[in-house]
């Protein structure tokens, strides 16, 4: 299924969907700005669960917001995928390939991974728009999550940014 809001003459694009079935159908170099934030490999089965908040004028919502004001919170689908793959350069490549092709000339890149995958994809990133493209990473420190037993516990994803022409 996919869903798409964006217009053609528009200058934003979201679109749930697989994006390898999609992005093909995209025109070379139309983005100045793309963000890929792919399943990390973790190997488990992820569960998203879709919410959305909605006002609530009598004050007794299950939250609350900005201004003290009431919100419910509206549960939609429940979303699974299998976190697990077994050739994950495979997987994230061709999405890369073409990440690269709808950027524009003066477009940036940014790949949201953790620690599984990110060293790998960063040779990649290299082989694809070439090691001097890449701008920065960003660490995204968070003070939540995980609780590891037998290792340090992650803390942190990554954020690869990389443009298409560096001058």
């Amino acid at each position: 299924m996919t869903d798409t809001v964006w217009a053609p003459d528009g200058s934003n694009l979201v679109v749930h969907a697989d994006n390898a079935e999609f992005l093909p159908s995209l025109p070379d170099g139309a983005f100045t700005l793309i963000y890929v934030d792919p399943p990390f490999n973790t190997g488990r089965v992820q569960k998203r669960q879709e919410t959305r908040m909605v006002l609530n004028t009598d004050g007794d919502g299950d939250r609350v917001g900005f201004k003290g004001r009431s919100y419910d919170t509206i549960k939609g689908a429940l979303h699974r995928y299998d976190d697990a793959f077994s050739d994950y350069w495979s997987f994230l490549e061709p999405r890369l390939v073409e990440a690269w092709r709808l950027l524009a000339d003066d477009g940036t890149l940014y790949l949201h991974l953790d620690y599984r995958e990110v060293h790998y994809a960063k040779v990649m990133l290299d082989a694809i728009f070439g090691r001097e493209c890449f701008l920065n990473e960003i660490i995204w420190a968070y003070d939540y999550g995980a609780r590891a037993k037998y290792r340090w516990p992650t803390k942190h994803d990554n954020i690869l940014v990389y443009v298409k022409n560096p001058a």
